[in-house]
């Protein structure tokens, strides 16, 4: 029910914005077209400091909005067709500026950074019961979906969209408590039962950008939207990413030692993870698979790109295959010549050349092999023989 609504009201947000730019394209509106350009254009110019950026943007909202109303293209329109054009230019203009409004300052990228990686390491050991969620409040099915609709958020540009993406999640999780209020027959304690169940349902999903999501929303959408329902669940989910960047083992229903070695062990498989993210991308060998460098039990390392197939070949793989080419038939020259010149305690046939990648291969292993036995037998010679 709450994945066709989300999907109805993102159709019905498309309608909105189409029906708005259908507007801006009659030669009646050309003075607002002018407005909204001129607007973009010396937004994009002016210095970053998003308290001001925020208050411009507000301010401009209104003055257009005075300005449709008197527009003789919204004359004897509907409030619900005049509000349509409102986000229709709600999201044409943060659109335009989302690269210069969304996520600009290094400290809130960095908070974000922060955000995900302390939340990375709670999806590994936090469970619902830690944060006193009942068990029958426990649903998977429907928190998968509130998760879902929660990483949607970075889908989109226009501050509506963002929050309706958080109000389709909460949504979710509000008739979750409703239908087990009614089964169980218990009374929904609010804020009591909901944030609880919207922090853990947060942690499984770690939104991309979670702290420059909600600071956009914040700043940019218009400020008459920002009531009811809307400010109800946008507040709790900023109060769920307060909880999350404070949460120790006071805020859980944990042993503070089992909590603690858990973050520890948390935070070791993040830096493992980091360094082979790290390996893999400074690693010559853009795959292991396609090169099978894999280590076997033994410690021996396969043979490299014995798995590889033509198309898979980069021009660094090609530099890679002739120089170890180049040392395989050293290598197999150098061997060739000692087993032609063999020692005077040792006679063997000569060898055929072999023909095949795979035959050169175990020639070369066979000639390493009879190399090693005529030095054990030299050295194990007494002197003055």
């Amino acid at each position: 029910m709450d994945t066709v609504a989300s999907q109805s009201s993102s159709s019905s947000s498309s309608v909105m914005f189409y029906d708005f730019l259908d507007k801006m394209r009659n030669p009646a509106s050309l003075n607002l077209v002018k407005s909204i350009k001129s607007f973009i254009v010396s937004f994009q110019f002016s210095s970053a400091n998003p308290e001001n950026d925020s208050k411009r943007v507000q301010e401009f909202f209104s003055t257009m909005e005075a300005a449709i109303m008197e527009h003789p293209l919204w004359a004897g329109a509907t409030d619900d067709e005049f509000d349509c054009s409102m986000e229709g230019l709600e999201k044409y203009i943060m659109t335009k500026l989302f690269s210069r409004t969304f996520a600009i300052s290094p400290e809130d990228v960095q908070i974000d950074q922060e955000i995900s990686e302390k939340i990375h390491m709670l999806q590994s050991f936090l469970r619902p019961e830690h944060l006193d969620i009942p068990p029958f409040l426990q649903n998977e099915a429907s928190w998968l979906l509130a998760e879902k609709e929660l990483q949607k958020i970075n889908a989109f540009r226009a501050p509506r969209e963002k929050l309706h993406c958080i109000m389709s999640c909460c949504r979710i999780i509000n008739n979750l408590l409703l239908n087990a209020s009614m089964s169980e027959n218990h009374v929904v304690g609010g804020a009591d039962d909901f944030l609880p169940v919207l922090i853990y349902v947060t942690i499984k999903a770690n939104p991309p950008q979670l702290h420059s999501n909600l600071k956009y929303i914040q700043l940019y959408r218009r400020q008459e939207k920002m009531v009811s329902e809307p400010a109800y669940y946008f507040t709790n989910l900023v109060s769920a990413k307060s909880f999350i960047v404070q949460l120790d083992a006071k805020s859980l229903s944990m042993d503070e030692i089992e909590f603690e070695e858990s973050m520890q062990a948390a935070k070791l498989d993040c830096k493992v993870s980091q360094l082979e993210a790290s390996q893999a991308q400074t690693d010559p060998l853009p795959s292991t698979r396609m090169h099978g460098m894999k280590t076997n039990i033994d410690g021996r390392s396969n043979y490299p790109y014995m798995e590889a197939e033509p198309g898979e070949l980069t021009v660094e793989d090609v530099e890679r295959l002739l120089s170890l080419y180049k040392d395989v038939v050293t290598k197999y020259s150098n061997l060739c010549r000692a087993v032609r010149h063999p020692s005077a305690t040792r006679t063997g046939p000569s060898l055929p050349v072999p023909k095949g990648r795979d035959d050169i291969l175990l020639q070369l292993e066979g000639q390493a092999q009879m190399i090693r036995e005529e030095k054990a037998e030299v050295s194990d010679t007494p002197k003055g023989c």
